[in-house]
């Protein structure tokens, strides 16, 4: 039975969100049609654009993203001490830069003089915005909404193009973020679509590896900041080359075509979330198939099941097996 997607989304718990969109018709996303031979490639760019933008606009960090021929795959971050810094203001503007909200919103960001009346209206309609730009449900309907409408225009056509609703894993500590980002960095590797990482058109990792190879990191995706979280710094806590590191020794196992290793001498990151190579490769090539609800180790899972008074524990097994 599906769970409602307030039972999901628990930011008491985590902050973390793997999403995921799939297309309802044969006709593809992104990519070539082998029953047409139509391209839809340049989609994947509508995707990429619009999904960056709502990240500077929203209080919603991008970790990790691919735009796949019929699917897409996102970890979000929810950054809910951004929302509430804004002021009453910079909440307006933000969402003037998706709708044109209301005509009092319009005057307050002209400057125009409201009576005090009329200014309370503002202030209680702004924390309206600010509620809708913390929401990952908002964040990813303005993100499918803009691109089904435009796929029905360019195909001459109507009614969905989403399967549903976008479906949503909460991410509840280290190792399940790692493991789903790494899942979502390598999926046109898996797919056999991209021969290497840095040539995953349209994802975060290509994203990344172009900027560090400059010494930088992208300025639109959440920062690796390394053990910088002991100081309650935001950002992941994880160092990028270990990342990139990571991402590079698994795709190459992943392309062989067989089982795979990794090697004896294990990247930090692995070592230091005490995940083995043959978990770790279960992890980046079966996320989804192995967890169907929020992932994390035993006592973080049982705090978000009791928070979201959910009475079955639907991944823990596969929890204990893969990320102990």
């Amino acid at each position: 039975m599906a769970v409602a997607r307030k039972r999901q989304v628990s930011l008491i718990d985590t902050p973390y969100y793997h999403c995921i969109s799939r297309c309802v018709r044969r006709a593809f996303l992104c990519g070539e049609d082998k029953a047409t031979g139509q391209s839809f490639e340049h989609r994947r760019a509508w995707v990429e654009d619009k999904l960056l933008f709502l990240g500077s606009v929203f209080a919603i960090d991008v970790c990790a993203y691919a735009v796949m021929s019929n699917h897409s795959h996102l970890v979000l971050y929810v950054d809910e001490d951004k929302g509430q810094s804004w002021s009453t203001f910079e909440v307006i503007n933000r969402w003037h830069q998706l709708f044109k909200g209301t005509l009092l919103t319009q005057q307050y960001v002209r400057g125009d003089e409201l009576i005090e009346p009329l200014k309370t209206i503002v202030e209680q309609t702004a924390e309206v915005y600010r509620q809708r730009l913390t929401d990952i449900s908002w964040f990813m309907r303005l993100l499918n909404e803009g691109i089904a409408r435009k796929a029905n225009v360019e195909d001459n056509c109507t009614g969905r193009f989403w399967e549903g609703r976008f479906k949503s894993q909460a991410l509840l500590d280290d190792a399940a973020i790692i493991a789903c980002m790494a899942y979502v960095d390598l999926n046109p590797v898996r797919a056999k679509i991209a021969a290497t990482p840095e040539k995953s058109a349209y994802t975060s990792i290509r994203r990344r590896i172009k900027a560090a190879i400059k010494g930088t990191q992208p300025y639109n995706l959440l920062h690796f900041v390394g053990n910088a979280h002991k100081d309650k710094t935001k950002g992941l806590i994880f160092n990028l080359n270990d990342y990139i590191e990571l991402i590079e020794v698994t795709g190459r196992c992943i392309r062989a075509d067989k089982c795979g290793y990794i090697e004896d001498v294990q990247p930090d990151i692995l070592t230091r979330l005490n995940i083995s190579a043959e978990n770790w490769l279960i992890l980046t090539t079966q996320f989804t198939k192995s967890f169907h609800g929020a992932v994390g180790h035993a006592d973080v899972l049982n705090d978000f099941c009791q928070h979201q008074a959910l009475s079955r524990r639907t991944t823990l097994s596969a929890c204990n097996k893969l990320l102990a």
